[in-house]
């Protein structure tokens, strides 16, 4: 069993950064895939950035260019560093661990990302 600890986030003004983080820990399997998750709501969960141990990256068309995910294999930790954040980033982000990005296993706790002046 793998858990997630995710620390980061908080408030920030429109064309801030924040940097984001998950710590997995338990059975970690070699073959994975880390990340993150979003849900706005009214709005469908998406794929925000995600890396495989081999850092194969996928990001959603609306972060591309501002958001760059990064993993630190021995430590088992990735890292979503985001930038010229705008208001409709404004959302809890949700860290995952898994096999493939598309079918996450486990959750982090969420964290809440917050653009507003």
């Amino acid at each position: 069993q793998v858990q997630l600890v995710e620390s980061g986030g908080g408030l920030v003004q429109p064309g801030g950064s924040l940097r984001l983080s998950c710590a997995a820990s338990g059975t970690i399997f070699r073959i994975n895939a880390m990340g993150w998750y979003r849900q706005a709501p009214g709005k469908q969960r998406e794929l925000v950035a995600g890396i495989t141990r081999d850092s194969y990256t996928n990001y959603a068309d609306s972060v591309k260019g501002r958001f760059t995910i990064s993993r630190d294999n021995a430590r088992n930790t990735v890292y979503l560093q985001m930038n010229s954040l705008k208001p409709e980033d404004t959302t809890v982000y949700y860290c995952f661990y898994g096999v493939t990005f598309n079918h996450p296993a486990t959750w982090g706790q969420g964290t809440q990302v917050t653009v507003s002046s």
